[in-house]
């Protein structure tokens, strides 16, 4: 069965995907670790993290990435992303909530294609963007 598409004439300019809430734990940042094979002691070790002047371990930049993206894909479908860029602009500790923001910016038709493009964010609670960027998908 292939994947349904995002209806273009159902989406408009403004409307909002549902958000997605997160608690980044050591838990996480460990696995992604594994999975990854970014292994930098700064994601991992308190003493060394400490000892190059940060108040903890943090978050990897493409873990964040990837939380945001299954906002993404859960609002367009996973075959129906056609670009997704972010911008990581404030480091994630453990035991912050992470909530993503997808949002409908644009709406446009290329070549036959038609196009939906987002603005996305992933923000802490108290509000600090962690990552920003934007996304299109081909709707049907």
């Amino acid at each position: 069965m292939a994947e349904a598409k995002l209806k273009y004439d159902d989406v408009a300019v403004g409307d909002e995907a549902p958000s997605l809430t997160h608690e980044l734990t050591r838990m996480d940042m460990v696995t992604y670790a594994g999975a990854s094979g970014d292994f930098n002691p700064m994601h991992s070790d308190e003493v060394s993290a400490q000892a190059a002047g940060l108040p903890s371990v943090f978050g990897h930049g493409m873990l964040s990435m990837g939380i945001l993206g299954k906002a993404i894909t859960d609002f367009v479908g996973i075959g129906n992303l056609k670009n997704y860029n972010v911008r990581f602009t404030k480091q994630t500790w453990p035991g912050e909530k992470l909530t993503t923001k997808v949002v409908v910016s644009a709406k446009r038709e290329d070549g036959g294609h038609k196009l939906v493009e987002l603005e996305v964010s992933l923000s802490n609670e108290s509000g600090e963007v962690k990552v920003a960027g934007g996304a299109v998908a081909e709707a049907a």
